[in-house]
């Protein structure tokens, strides 16, 4: 408790703690609002779905470009430029009443959206000492977490109980908040974006990180159809509030996963870890068709989320051993480019199959997807083999400083 008390009492560190979080509480409420606000405007499921598969498309696509900006030229123009620009632009979203106003408004906000985690992540290492990075590190991770369990639940209480318009107000409110206050941290200024030689392949040129992209295909497919399935899911059996408690045990469930994971993490490689997990996954995926958005889908999705959540630590370790050097934001936002494209493929897909057929065939095809990228990463094992060993020390506090969301 000593080292986690040491960083606390570190006066910039509380700074970026403070600062970051009322953006992430944003992006954390964002898609469900946006879904309740286009469902309740237009009583169709499927444009709620589109509307918030097409704002995760444009946000995924632009998540590497984002990336790269930062590795190059740093980060006070994207987040003193895009965090007032998208709290605007959610404000003129939530007036929005037709459909082809309120899909294109949705498009436009996750072009604009503005890169607050991947600017996190590399400022720890010029707030804190180099001994205590690893716990800042946790220490951040938690508070994402955090907003994984309290964002769907705020975002789904204030759109049912009050207004969708009311929690866009939240979200727009937060993200300027949160992206002016990390506009204007010290560390912006000590820190300097890692160097890349002439020799170093780009990351779309390396084997291994074209491996993963592909396996992010198929899991991205599988997460936006399951996204999508659960609201409407819920909303078609009238139980709308349940939603927001299912993403919060999923949500709870990735944190202690996640803890797990990082107890083990040196005690067997990364990659051995993440394949037992990935089947793991899919074995606990089997039953998800047939649950009920009540009890029977809590205790799947939480079996579920017990996995990912460890199989995010290991992901991340081996991605950082992987790949290329000059790369340490670009290369995780490329990946989310890939992953975020076809989650939000599969969100509005899964928009329409939910309305015209049944989300249960959503919940079928996630758990397709599951073990489509565990063949995907089995078959890979040889381009791999960096990440097939226990890392050291150096390598584990990379890995752990790109345990983010990175879409935003």
């Amino acid at each position: 408790m000593s080292r986690y008390s040491q960083v606390l009492s570190n006066k910039p560190g509380q700074y970026l703690l403070i600062s970051s979080f009322p953006a992430r509480m944003a992006y954390g409420m964002i898609s469900l609002s946006i879904f309740f606000k286009v469902q309740q405007s237009t009583g169709s499921i499927a444009i709620a779905g589109l509307a918030t598969g097409v704002n995760g498309i444009t946000g995924a696509t632009t998540a590497g470009l984002r990336g790269t900006l930062i590795d190059r030229f740093g980060m006070k123009i994207p987040l003193r430029f895009f965090a007032p620009s998208y709290a605007l632009l959610i404000l003129l979203f939530s007036t929005g009443s037709s459909k082809t106003e309120l899909v294109i408004f949705a498009a436009i906000l996750g072009f604009s959206a503005p890169p607050i985690n991947l600017s996190i992540r590399p400022l720890w290492k010029v707030t804190v000492p180099a001994s205590q990075i690893r716990t800042a590190y946790a220490i951040d991770t938690a508070v994402m977490n955090s907003v994984g369990v309290f964002g769907p639940l705020i975002a789904t209480t204030v759109s049912l109980n009050y207004s969708p318009q009311a929690s866009l107000q939240i979200c727009s409110l937060l993200i300027f908040i949160g992206g002016v206050s990390l506009s204007l941290s010290p560390q912006l200024k000590t820190w300097k974006p890692e160097r890349k030689s002439s020799s170093d392949l780009a990351v779309w040129r390396t084997p291994a990180m074209q491996l993963l992209m592909f396996e992010g295909v198929f899991i991205g497919l599988g997460t936006g159809a399951f996204e999508i399935a659960i609201p409407a899911f819920t909303t078609l059996e009238n139980i709308p509030h349940q939603v927001g408690v299912i993403f919060a045990v999923m949500a709870a469930g990735n944190v202690i996963g996640g803890l797990v994971a990082g107890m083990v993490s040196k005690k067997t490689s990364s990659f051995a870890a993440f394949k037992r997990l990935y089947l793991f996954w899919f074995i606990f995926s089997l039953p998800l068709a047939f649950t009920y958005p009540t009890w029977s889908m809590m205790i799947v999705t939480a079996a579920m989320s017990l996995m990912v959540g460890g199989l995010q630590v290991f992901y991340l370790e081996i991605s950082e051993a992987v790949r290329p050097k000059g790369t340490a934001v670009a290369a995780l936002g490329w990946l989310w480019t890939v992953e975020g494209t076809f989650t939000s493929l599969g969100i509005a897909l899964g928009g329409f199959i939910s309305e015209h057929y049944s989300p249960r065939y959503c919940l079928a095809l996630t758990t397709i997807c599951v073990g489509m990228g565990y063949l995907v990463m089995r078959s890979g094992s040889g381009l791999l083999k960096a990440a097939d060993r226990i890392p050291t020390e150096e390598e584990d506090i990379d890995a752990l400083s790109a345990n983010l969301d990175t879409n935003k």
